[in-house]
């Protein structure tokens, strides 16, 4: 086996060899309709989900556990059989279609279930040739340096981290040139700075043009990383929408105001505005809206009523809410 000693950057074809494979940009890569699944004790684990997952994006899936996230992604992979509705994948139906549709995919569990006497080589060149892929040498030594794993191609599996094994898991899923990728809590049990290493790598896929689908319990990952986000809750899918129109839409911010002299209860006379008492009395929370703020006249108005009532500020600062904020009172309106 001969390897170059300056492998090209990592490469993942958005087409590939598939000559059947749908070019079309403006053609969903995931498209799923009506879909539930119900187990045979009785438990519904999806309702009618409908959802579409657009070319070249990273999705986020979140939700509580038990929401329904492994079960709708096991579904789309064909790992599961839905009770109705159905699921193309670049335009195949991952039923009828099952060969085409499959081989588009690369997965990411969120088990270890490696082969612990296999090297690190050997399992990822072995899945690729699951899907009857040739032998490409090149191209499993650029999955693995863009990994930071060449300098433990040699290992046994067992021989590795955590976090190098979930990276092996990735490099198995990436074999075959797939063109969506989906990572099932990819960053379980890593440390924090091989999960920003990660990261990159998955973003820079997305820049080749692969379609990413995240499932994740770290919030700060899906506000970092995702293009959509999409909650489920008890199987339903209560959210769909693009990051930045969520924050918009649905963030809400904190105006803490220090107060020169403590306040026992709120005036009457600011009892039109969102207020709460802090810090003893010592400070006041004003509570508001994007949509609220960008009108100017929210805190222009609270501004002039407190000058009005001779309350006197010493100092203010603002907090807008966090994704992890606005996923909470989702889930929590949605109980």
């Amino acid at each position: 086996m001969t390897l170059s000693s300056n492998p090209a950057p990592l490469s993942i074809p958005v087409q590939d060899d598939m000559a059947a494979g749908n070019t079309d940009t403006g053609t969903p890569m995931i498209q799923v309709e009506s879909l539930s699944k119900t187990y045979r004790d009785g438990f519904q684990a999806l309702k009618q989900v409908e959802l579409t997952i657009r070319r070249g994006e990273i999705f986020a899936l979140l939700g509580p556990n038990g929401a329904g996230k492994t079960t709708l992604i096991s579904v789309i992979c064909g790992l599961v059989n839905a009770t109705s509705g159905s699921v193309k994948v670049d335009g195949f139906d991952n039923q009828t279609e099952y060969r085409q549709a499959r081989e588009r995919i690369g997965l990411v569990p969120q088990e270890l279930t490696n082969e612990a006497f296999t090297t690190v080589w050997d399992t990822v060149s072995f899945s690729r040739g699951l899907f009857g892929k040739p032998k490409d040498p090149r191209h499993i030594e650029n999955v693995l340096r863009a990994l930071t794993l060449w300098d433990k191609r040699d290992n046994r599996l067992l021989e590795l981290s955590g976090g190098m094994k979930r990276r092996v898991l990735i490099a198995k899923a990436l074999s075959h040139n797939p063109q969506v990728l989906f990572l099932d809590e990819p960053t379980a049990g890593v440390d924090v700075e091989l999960r920003r290493e990660m990261w990159e790598v998955v973003r820079g896929l997305r820049d080749q043009g692969v379609t990413i689908i995240l499932t994740t319990h770290y919030i700060e990952e899906a506000e970092e990383m995702a293009d959509r986000i999409g909650v489920i809750r008890r199987g339903e899918l209560v959210l769909v929408e693009d990051k930045a129109t969520l924050m918009q839409q649905l963030g809400r911010k904190e105006l803490t105001l220090h107060l020169s002299a403590p306040l026992e209860a709120i005036p009457a006379a600011l009892s039109g505005h969102e207020l709460s008492l802090a810090e003893e009395g010592h400070a006041l929370v004003y509570t508001y809206d994007v949509a609220h703020q960008q009108e100017g006249s929210g805190i222009a108005g609270l501004l002039a009523d407190l000058e009005a009532t001779g309350i006197r500020v010493k100092d203010l600062h603002t907090r807008q809410s966090s994704l992890e904020d606005i996923f909470v009172d989702l889930v929590r309106e949605s109980a």
